[in-house]
C-alpha cells in the first residue's frame, strides 16, 4: 500500500467511527468494528493504526486539517485582511467538526493525559502549519515559529470555547471569542516585534 491508500483507509475507518464515539468512546473494540463496517479488516485497522487510539485522532486531525484546505481552495485571499484569513480558516474547520462535536470532546478528554500531551501538541502545530501556509505566510525565521506557536494556543483555547458553546448553531459565542483572542496575538506579535528590532 502506499501513502494514498493508507490515508483513504484511514479516513474510511474514522467517519465511520465517528457517529459511536458519543456512545462508545474511541474504544479499540469500536474502531475494529468500525474498520469491517468499513469494508476493511480488524488486522487491516491495526496495519494502518499501529499507535492504535492515539494513530486513529491523529488521523481524525489530519482528516479535519485537509478537508478545511478543501473548503478554503475557492477563497481568495487577496481579499482578506491577514486576521481576517486566520479567522476563516479556524471557523472553517470548526463548521467541519460541528456535526462531531461529542467526539471532539472525547477526544481532548484523550489528551490530557500527560504521557499524550506532546503527541497532542505536534498535532496542533501542524494544524496551526497549515493554516498559515494557506494563509500565505512564507516565513523562515524565527518568525514562522512564534506565529504558529501563538496561532497554537489560539486554537485550544478556541477549541473549549467551542465545545462548551450549546446554543448557537451559527457558533456566534466561539466567533467572538476567537475575534478576541486573534486581537490579542495580532498586539503581542507587535509588541515582540518591536521587541525583536530593539535587540
Amino acid at each position: 500500500m502506499d501513502k494514498q491508500d493508507i490515508q483513504k483507509i484511514r479516513d474510511d475507518i474514522v467517519l465511520v467511527v465517528l457517529p459511536n464515539v458519543p456512545f462508545d468512546g474511541w474504544a479499540w473494540r469500536s474502531i475494529e468494528n468500525a474498520a469491517q463496517e468499513a469494508g476493511h479488516s480488524k488486522a487491516m485497522a491495526r496495519a494502518v493504526f499501529p499507535g492504535r487510539e492515539t494513530d486513529v485522532l491523529d488521523a481524525l486531525a489530519d482528516w479535519a486539517d485537509r478537508e478545511m484546505l478543501n473548503v478554503l481552495s475557492g477563497v481568495n485571499i487577496e481579499d482578506l485582511r491577514i486576521r481576517d484569513r486566520i479567522r476563516q480558516a479556524v471557523m472553517t474547520r470548526f463548521e467541519i467538526l460541528n456535526p462531531h462535536k461529542e467526539a471532539v470532546r472525547a477526544s481532548m478528554k484523550f489528551w490530557v493525559v500527560p504521557t499524550r500531551k506532546p503527541r497532542a501538541a505536534k498535532i496542533v502545530w501542524r494544524t496551526a502549519d497549515c493554516i498559515w501556509d494557506w494563509a500565505g505566510d512564507m516565513s523562515d525565521d524565527y518568525n514562522r515559529y512564534t506565529k504558529r506557536g501563538l496561532l497554537s494556543g489560539v486554537l485550544v483555547s478556541t477549541t473549549l470555547a467551542w465545545l462548551n458553546e450549546s446554543s448557537s448553531e451559527n457558533m456566534d459565542n466561539t466567533k467572538a471569542f476567537l475575534d478576541r483572542r486573534i486581537e490579542n496575538v495580532m498586539q503581542l506579535g507587535k509588541v515582540i516585534n518591536k521587541f525583536k528590532k530593539a535587540s
